[in-house]
């Protein structure tokens, strides 16, 4: 089965991202396509290669980045929703002449037509988060 995934929260305020993260491992796992994570509204917090958890806490973002790089999974950040919340790569930092990006390792910012794509491709659009 192919899946593409919704993330809405962000990775320290509501247990979506960890289900979203371990739903993506456990199907990728069983053998299953995971064609897209996109992470929408607070979602795209996941995506901040700032993020600075304590030693023994989890490093969600890191988690993604390397889960990512080991399945060539597509992690798409809302460019809308990045842009609110100060999340830019290399190519919006120009473009809004930002002195910085602080796009994580395995992300990518895009818009809204990677969801509607996704959602259509896929054969299951699951979504965590409100």
């Amino acid at each position: 089965m192919k899946f593409a995934v919704v993330v809405n929260e962000g990775p320290y305020t509501h247990q979506a991202s960890d289900t979203a993260f371990q739903f993506v491992k456990a199907a990728l796992d069983g053998g299953h396509e995971v064609m897209r994570v996109f992470f929408y509204h607070d979602g795209v917090n996941n995506g901040t290669r700032l993020t600075t958890p304590p030693q023994d806490d989890r490093n969600i973002v890191n988690r993604w980045a390397e889960l990512a790089s080991q399945h060539e999974l597509d992690l798409v950040v809302c460019v809308a929703a990045a842009q609110r919340r100060g999340i830019v790569d290399p190519d919006e930092q120009k473009r809004n002449s930002k002195d910085a990006n602080n796009i994580a390792d395995g992300f990518r910012i895009s818009g809204l037509g990677q969801l509607i794509e996704a959602g259509i491709q896929a054969d299951r659009l699951v979504s965590f988060g409100d």
